[in-house]
Protein backbone atom coordinates (compact mmCIF):
# COMPACT_ATOMS: atom_id res chain seq x y z
CA UNK A 1 0.00 0.00 0.00
CA UNK A 2 2.77 2.27 0.80
CA UNK A 3 4.32 1.49 -2.64
CA UNK A 4 1.01 2.22 -4.57
CA UNK A 5 0.46 5.53 -2.80
CA UNK A 6 4.48 6.57 -3.53
CA UNK A 7 3.75 5.90 -7.11
CA UNK A 8 0.61 8.14 -7.06
CA UNK A 9 2.42 10.72 -5.44
CA UNK A 10 5.10 10.72 -8.05
CA UNK A 11 2.93 10.93 -10.76
CA UNK A 12 3.46 14.35 -12.43
CA UNK A 13 -0.77 15.24 -12.57
CA UNK A 14 -0.34 14.85 -8.93
CA UNK A 15 2.33 17.38 -8.67
CA UNK A 16 0.86 19.97 -10.97
CA UNK A 17 -2.51 19.82 -9.06
CA UNK A 18 -0.25 20.30 -5.97
CA UNK A 19 0.97 23.25 -7.45
CA UNK A 20 -2.19 24.67 -8.87
CA UNK A 21 -3.88 24.80 -5.88
CA UNK A 22 -0.87 26.49 -4.44
CA UNK A 23 -0.46 28.99 -6.95
CA UNK A 24 -4.65 29.20 -6.71
CA UNK A 25 -4.82 30.12 -2.84
CA UNK A 26 -1.89 32.53 -3.40
CA UNK A 27 -3.55 34.28 -5.92
CA UNK A 28 -6.90 34.17 -4.50
CA UNK A 29 -5.56 36.48 -1.88
CA UNK A 30 -4.11 38.70 -4.40
CA UNK A 31 -7.78 38.87 -5.62
CA UNK A 32 -8.91 39.20 -2.05
CA UNK A 33 -6.31 41.99 -1.45
CA UNK A 34 -7.71 44.05 -4.49
CA UNK A 35 -11.27 43.94 -3.54
CA UNK A 36 -10.91 44.67 -0.02
CA UNK A 37 -8.12 47.50 -0.22
CA UNK A 38 -8.59 48.67 -3.41
CA UNK A 39 -12.31 48.20 -4.90
CA UNK A 40 -14.74 48.27 -2.37
CA UNK A 41 -13.01 51.55 -0.75
CA UNK A 42 -13.39 53.47 -3.87
CA UNK A 43 -17.27 51.88 -4.05
CA UNK A 44 -17.90 53.00 -0.65
CA UNK A 45 -16.41 56.62 -1.30
CA UNK A 46 -18.67 56.62 -4.38
CA UNK A 47 -21.67 55.82 -2.19
CA UNK A 48 -20.51 56.80 1.05
CA UNK A 49 -20.88 53.38 2.99
CA UNK A 50 -19.12 50.59 3.74
CA UNK A 51 -20.21 46.93 2.27
CA UNK A 52 -18.41 44.92 5.40
CA UNK A 53 -20.55 46.60 8.09
CA UNK A 54 -23.95 45.93 6.18
CA UNK A 55 -25.95 43.03 8.31
CA UNK A 56 -29.29 42.54 9.88
CA UNK A 57 -29.38 41.15 13.46
CA UNK A 58 -30.83 37.70 14.11
CA UNK A 59 -30.73 38.22 17.59
CA UNK A 60 -32.23 40.65 20.05
CA UNK A 61 -28.66 40.70 21.96
CA UNK A 62 -27.40 42.39 18.96
CA UNK A 63 -26.69 46.12 19.29
CA UNK A 64 -23.41 47.29 17.83
CA UNK A 65 -23.07 48.77 14.55
CA UNK A 66 -19.65 47.04 13.22
CA UNK A 67 -20.07 43.23 11.80
CA UNK A 68 -16.83 42.06 14.31
CA UNK A 69 -18.41 43.68 17.21
CA UNK A 70 -22.03 42.19 16.20
CA UNK A 71 -21.05 38.68 15.68
CA UNK A 72 -19.31 38.51 19.44
CA UNK A 73 -23.15 39.55 20.46
CA UNK A 74 -24.76 37.15 19.03
CA UNK A 75 -26.03 35.82 15.07
CA UNK A 76 -26.54 38.32 12.18
CA UNK A 77 -27.26 37.42 8.76
CA UNK A 78 -23.64 39.52 6.94
CA UNK A 79 -25.34 40.48 3.61
CA UNK A 80 -22.25 43.03 3.34
CA UNK A 81 -19.64 40.69 3.44
CA UNK A 82 -21.35 38.37 1.13
CA UNK A 83 -21.60 41.09 -1.38
CA UNK A 84 -17.72 41.62 -1.24
CA UNK A 85 -17.17 37.51 -1.33
CA UNK A 86 -19.29 37.82 -4.69
CA UNK A 87 -17.74 40.17 -6.11
CA UNK A 88 -14.36 38.78 -5.46
CA UNK A 89 -15.75 35.87 -6.96
CA UNK A 90 -16.64 37.66 -10.24
CA UNK A 91 -13.51 39.32 -9.86
CA UNK A 92 -11.30 35.90 -10.08
CA UNK A 93 -13.94 34.38 -12.68
CA UNK A 94 -13.23 37.31 -14.72
CA UNK A 95 -9.49 36.94 -14.68
CA UNK A 96 -9.18 33.50 -14.55
CA UNK A 97 -11.41 33.86 -18.33
CA UNK A 98 -8.93 36.83 -19.69
CA UNK A 99 -6.10 33.96 -18.83
CA UNK A 100 -7.37 31.19 -20.51
CA UNK A 101 -8.39 33.33 -23.44
CA UNK A 102 -4.71 34.83 -23.87
CA UNK A 103 -2.97 30.92 -23.49
CA UNK A 104 -5.80 29.96 -26.03
CA UNK A 105 -5.20 32.82 -28.62
CA UNK A 106 -1.27 32.32 -27.87
CA UNK A 107 -1.67 28.10 -29.25
CA UNK A 108 -3.70 29.44 -32.39
CA UNK A 109 -1.28 31.75 -32.87
CA UNK A 110 1.56 29.17 -32.67
CA UNK A 111 -0.41 26.50 -34.60
CA UNK A 112 -0.50 29.00 -37.54
CA UNK A 113 3.13 29.89 -37.54
CA UNK A 114 4.10 26.07 -37.31
CA UNK A 115 5.06 24.73 -41.23
CA UNK A 116 2.53 22.41 -42.73
CA UNK A 117 3.98 18.92 -42.20
CA UNK A 118 4.65 17.22 -45.34
CA UNK A 119 2.18 15.03 -47.09
CA UNK A 120 3.43 11.37 -46.95
CA UNK A 121 3.55 9.45 -49.58
CA UNK A 122 1.11 6.84 -50.48
CA UNK A 123 1.17 3.63 -50.25
CA UNK A 124 3.05 1.56 -52.56
CA UNK A 125 -0.32 -0.27 -54.18
CA UNK A 126 -2.16 3.11 -54.39
CA UNK A 127 0.46 4.73 -56.41
CA UNK A 128 0.77 1.40 -58.68
CA UNK A 129 -3.27 1.77 -59.22
CA UNK A 130 -2.83 5.46 -59.90
CA UNK A 131 0.07 4.85 -62.54
CA UNK A 132 -2.06 2.45 -64.32
CA UNK A 133 -5.22 4.74 -64.23
CA UNK A 134 -3.18 7.49 -66.16
CA UNK A 135 -1.93 4.94 -68.54
CA UNK A 136 -4.94 3.79 -69.38
CA UNK A 137 -6.19 7.16 -69.45
CA UNK A 138 -3.74 8.24 -72.34
CA UNK A 139 -5.02 5.37 -74.41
Amino acid sequence: MLKEFQEFISKGNVMDLAVGVIIGAAFGKIVDSLVNDIIMPFIGALGGVDFSNYFFALSSNVHSTNLVDARKEGAVFAYGNFITVALNFIILAFIIFLMVKAVNNMRRRLEKEKPAAPAAPPPADVALLTEIRDLLARK
